[in-house]
């Protein structure tokens, strides 16, 4: 007994280091803003104050922040500075007369070396309406898409993956057919000893890049919970290959997200929506589907093909989505907050907003029905704030969100267990 609480208390002082930790992984500096307002949301007229601290070693620090102001992404229009005292100062944002996010940017300049820093706050955020409008014949359009790959019969390989296997999970490549010229990849997650019709089915799909799938079996509770799980890539690249042969592949795709994209029928996304399509209609062929519930979550890129897979297919009862891409990307035309990818100025022609207008998750967003789960941070500049609540008061359906202001482009694990919690509990 002796020698087994000595070996507990040893693991755990080497353990509570990692568990413990109050500072970003082995920083040396600690940025603390925080807001008047809890929440980090003001209404639209009333002044937002910030209590600024700066800690190196986790000594308090002396010196001048010199700070910029600006709308979500968009070129300052207000800058200071400002003298910690101790370590501390306190920041006057202003206001906004219009609904929106202020991000205040923050550097310190400490023996030579910069500090940087931001924190944004929400004004009426509950207001902001995306600028991007349906064009008449939108749903018209992805019905005729949509009929295109699910009259055809499903076509894949599934090949046992024994290395990636363990007591948990029973890990399969798929390589699936979506039409004559395009294939997509996926690992299919069974739980061990899954049994015909006992399992709901989890579509994970990717993140924007092209790039191998990686933390397959990141996630194992969606199996402990007994659900099949598919996450997948969409550019139809195996993701056995040698990671020297993406990179050389990935060079010359990078911009795959502007590919054909003056013209609806012809841009590259096309393909890949309707290969949403055909993932739904291999897990609802799986003889251990329950024949009940099919749930959809997927962050940033994949945050975004989820909403847009519960919109497109009535088969979807449950969706997730974290900080969804593809929202409002137009509106950096008008001079607005737009949604990744970013489009150069130079990419707003009149053809080429039309076809943005057909891939937007905000038009999407108004043709989800089953109950969503939405999750975005404040502090994201990959997938601003405007934009994931342009799609969030978009929605018309049964909705959830969980808001975490501090998070940039991040979920913790603790959110992506709550979210898998969030899908069993509402299993049929």
């Amino acid at each position: 007994m002796r020698k087994q609480l000595l070996t507990l208390l040893l693991l755990t002082g080497l353990l509570l280091p990692l568990a413990a930790q109050n500072y970003p992984y082995r920083s040396d500096y600690l940025w603390v803003t925080v807001p008047d307002h809890a929440d980090w949301v003001y209404k639209t007229g009333e002044k937002a104050k910030i209590d600024v601290q700066f800690l190196l070693y986790g000594m308090p620090q002396d010196g001048t922040v010199t700070y910029s102001i600006g709308y979500d992404l968009l070129p300052s229009d207000k800058s200071g500075k400002v003298e910690l005292k101790k370590g501390h100062a306190v920041i006057d944002m202003g206001t906004s007369t219009r609904p929106g996010f202020r991000d205040l940017r923050l550097e310190l300049n400490l023996g030579g070396t910069v500090y940087r820093h931001h924190v944004k706050v929400g004004f009426s955020p509950e207001k902001i309406k995306p600028y991007t409008q349906e064009p008449a014949d939108f749903m018209t359009f992805w019905q005729k898409a949509a009929a295109e790959v699910q009259g055809q019969p499903l076509s894949y390989t599934k090949d046992y993956m024994k290395e990636m296997s363990d007591e948990v999970t029973d890990v399969y490549l798929v390589r699936l057919k979506v039409d004559k010229r395009h294939v997509l990849y996926g690992y299919l997650l069974y739980p061990k000893n899954a049994r015909e019709k006992s399992c709901p089915v989890v579509f994970t799909p990717p993140g924007a890049g092209v790039k191998t799938i990686k933390e397959v079996t990141s996630r194992p509770y969606y199996q402990q919970k007994g659900m099949i799980r598919f996450v997948t890539e969409i550019h139809g690249m195996r993701p056995t290959m040698d990671e020297r042969d993406f990179e050389d592949i990935r060079s010359a795709f990078s911009e795959y997200l502007e590919m054909g994209l003056d013209s609806p029928d012809r841009y590259y996304m096309r393909h890949v929506y309707q290969g949403l399509l055909k993932c739904i209609d291999l897990l609802t062929s799986l003889p251990e589907w329950d024949g009940k519930n099919v749930a959809v979550m997927g962050g940033s890129q994949g945050g975004a093909l989820s909403l847009i897979t519960a919109a497109l297919d009535s088969r979807v009862t449950l969706c997730v989505a974290n900080h969804p891409a593809l929202s409002d990307m137009a509106a950096g035309k008008a001079g607005l907050t737009s949604g990744y990818p970013h489009f150069k100025e130079g990419l707003y022609t009149d053809a080429n907003v039309r076809t943005m207008a057909y891939y937007d998750v905000v038009n999407f967003a108004r043709y989800v029905k089953c109950p969503t789960y939405l999750t975005w941070g404040f502090n994201d500049n990959t997938c601003p704030p405007t934009t994931s609540y342009a799609v969030w008061n978009t929605l018309q359906c049964e909705k959830e969100s969980l808001i975490t202001p501090i998070n940039e482009h991040w979920t913790s694990d603790a959110t992506n267990l709550r979210q898998a919690e969030w899908i069993e509990k509402r299993l049929k």
